[in-house]
């Protein structure tokens, strides 16, 4: 059976997700601007956003089977439909809190379910990690999109300006037709239920035996980490870009682009690359890569001047190398999540699935909620020198995840082998 028409409607849910999740940024500048909230109060939004997320992957992700994966994906489109259009409607800080919980909500059903999907349609391991990386990628090709698609309605000659709330109408337009192309494409999820336990006990039972093992542990506080980091980072260029480079706020949305571009560009060449070079070594020379770009890059920053900048050609350097910091920390996540999930059996992907998301959304906010204190204080330089400090961390905790996949991995692999992965 052919599984492309499948593998297209994962691509455009997550594509749709990405948009809404990374938007973030700048809302974050917007509602400082409309609202008149502080940089530590705009914080929450990535609150709103990730611990529903975490909340709702608890509930659900040990429960995921039961619901049925398109199910599950057609009631998070449903959501994030009516969410959207809400938003133009009513312009308030509180319905975008609720946007935000939506998102993270319908999120939360949305990731859990592909990353369990991609079980389904994919042979072996090497083919797992390619669609991963390749998903990841168009991932941030609609974060790229999103840049680009509010700056089209945002007006730099009037700060207050609701004008960018009609971006919602065009997000909850795409939405809808992701959602009538999952309802139009069969998806058999016949092997999972077979494999599922008998109860909901035995469910969440599953999802606590995974995250207890050290192997799993460690991979748990490695993901937290990459995320903390690139939430801080991402969540808060736009900001960065206008406050400090002092960028007009469209071109300050447009040049948060280079982040999400670069990315993409990363994932899609490690997409290539892992089935030729060690993961390990690939990711452990990114991330010496990016300490060395964040200590050329924000200096550069401090020796901005005055003058007024219209457009791209008279941007500074350092708006065009910081984000350039995408391209070196991308593959990290995509790589070590396919290390894990394609070293399990099928029915243990939605509880592991369950974890990623839950832990990498208490990373996503704790990472934007810190930078968010730390850039109000201290100011954006000394909150982006932070990075630092998590890239350092990553260095240690991938080695020990490496290493202990190397001793585990035999047993794992025999084991999912026997279970039918």
């Amino acid at each position: 059976m052919s599984h492309w028409r499948i593998k297209l409607s994962l691509l455009l849910n997550y594509f749709v997700f990405a948009i809404l999740l990374n938007s973030v940024g700048t809302v974050i500048l917007q509602v400082q601007n409309n609202y008149g909230v502080s940089e530590s109060a705009a914080s929450v939004l990535e609150a709103f956003k990730d611990l529903t997320i975490a909340f709702v992957s608890f509930l659900v992700a040990s429960y995921i089977t039961r619901i049925g994966y398109k199910r599950a994906m057609l009631i998070a489109l449903g959501m994030v439909t009516l969410a959207c259009l809400l938003m133009p409607q009513v312009p308030a800080f509180w319905t975008t809190k609720l946007l935000f919980a939506a998102t993270g909500a319908g999120f939360a059903l949305i990731k859990v379910s592909i990353f369990a999907t991609i079980g389904l349609v994919t042979n072996d391991s090497n083919e797992h990690a390619s669609f991963m990386n390749f998903l990841e990628s168009f991932f941030m090709i609609g974060v790229l999109s999103g840049y680009f698609l509010f700056t089209l309605f945002v007006d730099d000659t009037n700060l207050k300006s609701t004008a960018w709330l009609n971006t919602y109408y065009v997000l909850a337009g795409i939405a809808l037709l992701a959602f009538l192309l999952l309802l139009s494409t069969p998806i058999d999820e016949s092997r999972v239920r077979l494999e599922a336990p008998k109860t909901l006990a035995e469910d969440l039972g599953d999802m606590l035996r995974l995250a207890i093992k050290p192997v799993v542990l460690i991979f748990i506080i490695t993901a937290f980490t990459y995320v903390l980091m690139e939430q801080g980072i991402m969540s808060w260029l736009p900001t960065f870009n206008s406050k400090i480079l002092n960028l007009p706020t469209s071109l300050s949305i447009q040049m948060a682009s280079i982040l999400a571009a670069s990315t993409a560009t990363g994932r899609f060449l490690a997409g290539v690359m892992l089935s030729r070079v060690s993961w390990y070594w690939l990711l452990i020379v990114c991330l010496i890569g990016a300490a060395g770009l964040v200590l050329l890059a924000l200096p550069l920053a401090a020796d901005v001047d005055g003058r007024i900048i219209t457009g791209w050609g008279d941007a500074p350097v350092a708006a065009f190398i910081f984000p350039l910091i995408g391209l070196l920390i991308a593959p990290i996540y995509p790589a070590i999540n396919s290390a894990i999930l394609s070293s399990l059996p099928l029915r243990q992907h939605g509880p592991m699935a369950g974890l990623i998301v839950i832990f990498s959304a208490l990373g996503g906010t704790t990472g934007s909620i810190i930078t968010g204190h730390v850039f109000e204080a201290y100011g954006g330089q000394t909150a982006f020198y932070f990075s630092l400090v998590p890239i350092s961390l990553l260095l240690v905790f991938i080695t020990v995840f490496s290493r202990m996949q190397k001793k585990t991995g035999y047993e794992v692999k025999q084991t999912a082998g026997m279970a039918g992965h």
